[in-house]
Parts: C-alpha cells; sequence; structure tokens
C-alpha cells in the first residue's frame, strides 16, 4: 500500500483546503482580512474569526472590522537625470506641465533648457504605502517612461526627489491630494535588459528604498453599525489594551484608544511591526467580555482545536490572543505533537510571546518546509529571546539560497548590528555585507526591498580573461595578466582607473571608489555569473515564497545537510 493511500480523511481533506488557502494567500498577505475558511472539526466546532464567539464568548471580530489595512497608491511625475544621451525633450503634455511647475517651485534656472536635455527623462513614478507604515520609514518606487515616450534607457539615471502623492486626471489636468511621501535615488534597470531584445525592460526600473514616508498612515477598528456606541468603543479598547500595551516617554500605554462611538486607533505594538496582518488578526482574536466560566469553558475547548492539524491553526491564534501562562502552557504542548502542522502554528504562536521553546520547531520548519519558511522567519525574527539569533545564525551555513537569505534578513530586522552580519554602507548608496559562513560561497543581491549585495562565504574569484560593463560609463576589463582594470569613462572627464586582483570584492570597491551605483555593481556581478567568470553561487532576490502548500509527504523537504544542521546546533 503507498504512502498516499495509507494516509486518514483527514490529511485528504487538509490538502484540499491548503490548496484553498494558497489561492487566498494573497489576499491575505495584503490586509484583506477575510473568513478563515477550515471545515469543522469532527471532535469540535470551530468559529470563524468573522464569526466573532466561541464557546458563548464575543470577540472583537464579532462587533468591530479593520481600518487601514489596505495598501494605499502615490505617484506623481518626476525628472530622471545621469542618462548618457538615452533621454528626450517630452512633448506638451499635462505631465510635462506638472513637471515644470514643480522645478519652477522649487526654483530650478532654466527648467525648460533641463527637461529638453537628451540626458534628462520625464518618468512616471509610483509606489505604495503598506498598512501601518510610520513617518520615515522606507518603501520602494517604480519609475518608467511614458506611452509614445522617445527616451530609450534609464540605465544609469538618478530620479530627482519628487513629492508624492494620490493622483487623479480632473478635467484634462492632473490634480494631487496631500503629500504622504517624497522620492528619489538611483534607477535599478533589470541587469539582464538589452535595448535590443527586450527594449521595453530598458525604459522602467525600480528604486529601493527610494520613497520615504512623511506622514503616518493610521490603523484601527471600526465597531458594525448595529454595534456603535461609546460604551462599546471604551470595551473593546479596554480589552485589547489590557492584552497589548508600549511605552512612550517611559509610560505604559494601552495600544487601543477609542476616539468616537464606531472608530478605535490602534498603535502598533513593536513585536508585530513587521508583520500588521498578524498584528490585526491577533487583536481582532482578543475577547471582549467574558466570564470565569466561559474562560474555563474556552480554554479547553482551544486545547483540543489546537492539537486537531485542521484547526490548529486558528486555534494557535486565538491562544496567542489570550496571551499569559495558561495560553504558553498548552501552546507548548502543541509545540510537542506529532503533527508537523500543529508543531508549527503552535511554535509561532509562541514566537510572539517571546517563548523559548518556539525556536527549534520553528528553525526546522525553516530549513524543512518551503510552505512554513515565510511565517517561520517573520516568527523567529520577531523575538527578543537569543535562542532565536543563534539559530538564525546556524541557517545562515545551509545549502538553499532561499533559507539562507531570509535567515540572514530575519537576523538583520532582529538585530542590525549584530557582529555576524553586520555589514557597511557603500557611500551612503547601499548595504554590503561579507559573512563568515560555512556551506558553499554565495552571492546575493536584491531587486527589491532595499539594496543591499551580500557574500556568503569570503572567497569569491573572477576567473579570467573577463570583460564586464558596470553601468554606461565603468569598464571592468580582465583581458591581459592576472589583474583587472576598473575605467571609468566620461565625456568631459579624464579616464579614471583602478587595478584590482580578481575577485568580487576588490572589484566592487574599484566601482564604488570610481562613482559606481548599487545597479552598476549588480549589472556587473550578473555579467559575471552569465559568462562564467563568476564561481560562486549567484542569487537574486531568494526570498522564501508565500502560497506554498505544506508537504504531507513522509520526508522532510529539505536536503539531509540542512537537517542535520538544525538538528545538531550547527
Amino acid at each position: 500500500m503507498s504512502k498516499r493511500s495509507r494516509r486518514s480523511p483527514n490529511v485528504s481533506r487538509r490538502m484540499v483546503l491548503q490548496a484553498a488557502a494558497a489561492c487566498l494567500a494573497p489576499s491575505l498577505a495584503i490586509g484583506c482580512m477575510g473568513p478563515i475558511f477550515r471545515p469543522q472539526s469532527p471532535d469540535a466546532a470551530l468559529s470563524t474569526i468573522e464569526d466573532g464567539a466561541i464557546d458563548g464568548t464575543q470577540l472583537v471580530s464579532a462587533v468591530a472590522h479593520p481600518y487601514g489595512m489596505n495598501f494605499v497608491k502615490v505617484e506623481n511625475v518626476a525628472l530622471v537625470t545621469g542618462l548618457a544621451g538615452t533621454g528626450e525633450d517630452p512633448a506638451p503634455s499635462p505631465q510635462r506641465a506638472a513637471l515644470l511647475a514643480e522645478m519652477n517651485r522649487r526654483e530650478i534656472a532654466n527648467p525648460n533648457e533641463v527637461i529638453s536635455s537628451p540626458n534628462t527623462a520625464l518618468v512616471l513614478v509610483r509606489g505604495y504605502l503598506r498598512p501601518g507604515i510610520q513617518a520615515g520609514d522606507r518603501f520602494d518606487v517604480e519609475v518608467k517612461v511614458p506611452t509614445r515616450s522617445d527616451t530609450t534607457s534609464l540605465r544609469g539615471g538618478w530620479l530627482m526627489e519628487t513629492r508624492l502623492s494620490e493622483m487623479a486626471v480632473l478635467g484634462g489636468s492632473i490634480k494631487s491630494g496631500h503629500e504622504t511621501a517624497v522620492a528619489q535615488g538611483a534607477i535599478l534597470v533589470d541587469p539582464s535588459a538589452d535595448i535590443e531584445k527586450n527594449p521595453a525592460l530598458m525604459v522602467q526600473g525600480r528604486v529601493l528604498t527610494g520613497g520615504i514616508a512623511t506622514k503616518s498612515r493610521q490603523l484601527g477598528l471600526i465597531l458594525d453599525h448595529s454595534h456603535q456606541s461609546i460604551r462599546l468603543s471604551q470595551m473593546v479598547a479596554k480589552a485589547v489594551s489590557e492584552r497589548f500595551h508600549t511605552y512612550i516617554d517611559g509610560r505604559r500605554l494601552g495600544v487601543a484608544t477609542p476616539k468616537t462611538d464606531e472608530y478605535i486607533e490602534l498603535a502598533i505594538h513593536p513585536r508585530y511591526k513587521d508583520n500588521i496582518g498578524r498584528y490585526m488578526r491577533v487583536v481582532r482574536s482578543i475577547a471582549v467580555r467574558e466570564t470565569p466560566q466561559q474562560r474555563i469553558d474556552r480554554m479547553k475547548l482551544l486545547h483540543d482545536q489546537l492539537l486537531d492539524p485542521v484547526t490548529s491553526e486558528t486555534a494557535a491564534m486565538r491562544l496567542e490572543a489570550v496571551g499569559g501562562e495558561e495560553a504558553i502552557e498548552l501552546l507548548k504542548e502543541g509545540a510537542k505533537a506529532a503533527d508537523s502542522e500543529v508543531r508549527f502554528y503552535s511554535a509561532e504562536a509562541l514566537a510572539y510571546l517571546d517563548v523559548t521553546e518556539a525556536v527549534e520547531p520553528l528553525a526546522k520548519a525553516a530549513a524543512e518546509e518551503p510552505a512554513f519558511r515565510v511565517n517561520a522567519f517573520s516568527a523567529l525574527s520577531a523575538m527578543e529571546d537569543g535562542a532565536a539569533s543563534e539559530a538564525l545564525a546556524r541557517l545562515l551555513s545551509v545549502k538553499s539560497a532561499e533559507t539562507r537569505y531570509g535567515a540572514f534578513r530575519a537576523l538583520s530586522t532582529m538585530a542590525a548590528d549584530d557582529q555576524r552580519i553586520r555589514g557597511e554602507s557603500m557611500n551612503g548608496r547601499f548595504k554590503y555585507h561579507r559573512l563568515e559562513t560555512g556551506g558553499p560561497p554565495m552571492i546575493h543581491v536584491t531587486n527589491s526591498h532595499r539594496p543591499e549585495i551580500v557574500l556568503f562565504g569570503r572567497d569569491h574569484a573572477l576567473k579570467l580573461p573577463l570583460v564586464l560593463d558596470a553601468g554606461p560609463r565603468i569598464l571592468v576589463n580582465g583581458m591581459k595578466g592576472d589583474k583587472i582594470t576598473v575605467s571609468r569613462f566620461g565625456p568631459n572627464n579624464p579616464t579614471e582607473q583602478r587595478i584590482v586582483d580578481p575577485n568580487v570584492d576588490a572589484v566592487i570597491r574599484a566601482v564604488i571608489d570610481l562613482g559606481g551605483d548599487y545597479p552598476d555593481v549588480v549589472q556587473m556581478l550578473r555579467q559575471a555569473k552569465e559568462c562564467g567568470a563568476l564561481s560562486s553561487r549567484y542569487a537574486e532576490n531568494a526570498l522564501p515564497e508565500t502560497g506554498r502548500v505544506p508537504d504531507r509527504t513522509d520526508e522532510p523537504a529539505a536536503s539531509s545537510d540542512d537537517s542535520k544542521l538544525v538538528a545538531s546546533g550547527g
């Protein structure tokens, strides 16, 4: 009899439900708090978060829905400079008029002359403000030329500072709302783009962390129409604040503030600052009112639901909302269960309660089960427990590229100054990290979230001979001898050169020393890999993916080496 045929009916049913959950993952990830689609357990009934009641206890979700969980699009027209003759003089249009008005506001001399230069281009800039973003937080922005533009390439360009806001075209002119962000920075064009083969890719790009929010976005709860009252608004705020609080100027303050009879403002608890979606789900799982006997009955029911793989995810989150020693003891039991899903969801909730017993099952899940990897790293990075940082450091040496980089990003979120991953600023343009790790040498670059290059291991040699481009003005030439000459050419400046050893670190530093930027280095590394000059493994944006379905076979998904490393502690 095969492994598949020996599965219980519950396992087959879970696989169907998990596939459905994978389809819903994108909407849940951006904060659309839809129902938790789980079937009824054969042993215990489970109401959804939207039902808002469990064994007679009324939850926040029964009376209120979230506010501020959408992404807000902000945009504007802007000017790109520093192009190598690939720009244009844009035709008259509302976009050109808006750009000239902005340049005049900034008192830029001869704006028409500047905008008509072949070394500049008019572009459209767009970004998305995530839920809970605070003033000063950074985000990526997208840059592209308008339709029917004669600009042929944005490579090597610099986005001049532009104000971003929600915008609309009314009456043939562009109308904008209040400024909510600003953006500027070096444009990263796809390094593989070629002006002959894929010209469309040459006129669009991203400025990583180029946007800065100038206003914080509010997060809150709106009482449903049938429940609106000052009394209930205060009750909900009191229940939430008893579970979550923050400290401001040394004073302990609850996170929830009743503003009106229908709106409750929520401050973001620091432990959930990078997982706003989970924060809102946990808040909505808090009990508004509950008698002592109802509490006893509910905890018994949640215990049973936690140990059932069909209901464990929601039960774990509701226990997380309860908090306290009683809930922690139940979650610890779940973290030792035989079923991998029960173990994971229990450990995930324990992590947000900063309990050490969460670390081992989460690290094991990150290494062995790709479907749990994203949430495992998010949970570990939210912990203050030193055991979590040690577990993440061990994962830096495994074979899987997304596990290594996922562990790096989680560790840098937890403790950016950790000496094991601390990097250096390359002229303020990007962060550069050289890690003393085991495992195969690997170089990782990003094309989203933040500009950074991470070298796993120190030995990253370049094979000669080679010729590489680092942007439109820097050439990396290793055609003669055993050295590499890095040269910068300019129309009005004499050629500058640096002669370095044939290794990645030396060449990166030479490119930056000659005025290169992050996109230039990424282009050079991509070309080195494509032409066979780079012996190390090369990965771009190797982040764990959402929407995967857990592997229900008897064999772990990770390589045996990764499993041994997690199990042995190094």
